[in-house]
């Protein structure tokens, strides 16, 4: 065997390695340009593979991408799920999951971008709403806790979690582009606003005008 057959030998990638390689490739796709505007042949092309191999692993370009999505959002939520299991305050609490989002944010930011952008088209899951829903479930019970102690109605638990797991999610959406405060400063101004405004809430809102 010639010394460069040998050194290829050496270096040509396990299955397992490839599809790694791949999903490494395609999420960096996929953050770039989205899902509609990346193609097989690129992902193949950055890759230095043959379409085949990409098909081989995945399918096509959607497996692809659900594998992609499911990891983000495996370490997302999971991120999230350990910021709420300690036993501490639902203030505590309420920093460490506003943190836990922001600090995905600021690491996995092509992870970010993917759930941000468009997804196949008559897709549920795998869109940041999905992902936020899931996210709101945690946040609910934390929340029904409070408002029983503050002798609050617990069902709109459930209303609470949505606003406010949407507010650092679209205020963290900003900050990835703007990056005009430090993340501690992000995640302060946040539970201020949540934290102030549960401390005031009315127990049975009204509107003050009326249609």
């Amino acid at each position: 065997m010639s010394a460069d057959r040998s050194d290829r030998s050496r270096t040509r990638m396990t299955g397992p390695e490839r599809r790694e390689q791949l999903i490494s490739v395609g999420r960096r796709l996929f953050a770039e340009k989205g899902f509609e505007a990346t193609t097989v042949e690129e992902v193949a092309s950055s890759a230095k593979v043959s379409k085949p191999v990409v098909y081989e692993h995945f399918g096509g370009k959607e497996g692809l991408y659900a594998v992609v999505v499911d990891r983000e959002i495996q370490m997302l939520l999971g991120g999230i799920g350990n910021a709420l299991q300690e036993g501490d305050s639902a203030r505590i609490l309420l920093e460490r999951a506003t943190l836990a989002l922001l600090d995905y944010i600021e690491q996995h930011t092509d992870g970010f971008r993917i759930l941000t952008r468009d997804s196949p088209t008559g897709q549920s899951t795998g869109t940041l709403s999905s992902v936020l829903g899931e996210v709101a479930g945690q946040v609910e019970h934390l929340l029904a806790a409070e408002f029983k102690q503050r002798d609050l109605e617990t069902k709109s638990a459930a209303i609470h979690a949505q606003m406010l797991v949407g507010m650092v999610a679209l205020t963290g959406q900003w900050w990835l582009d703007q990056r005009k405060f430090k993340k501690d400063q992000v995640a302060a101004h946040l539970v201020n606003l949540a934290w102030n405004g549960l401390a005031g809430l009315e127990r049975h809102p009204r509107l003050l005008t009326t249609r």
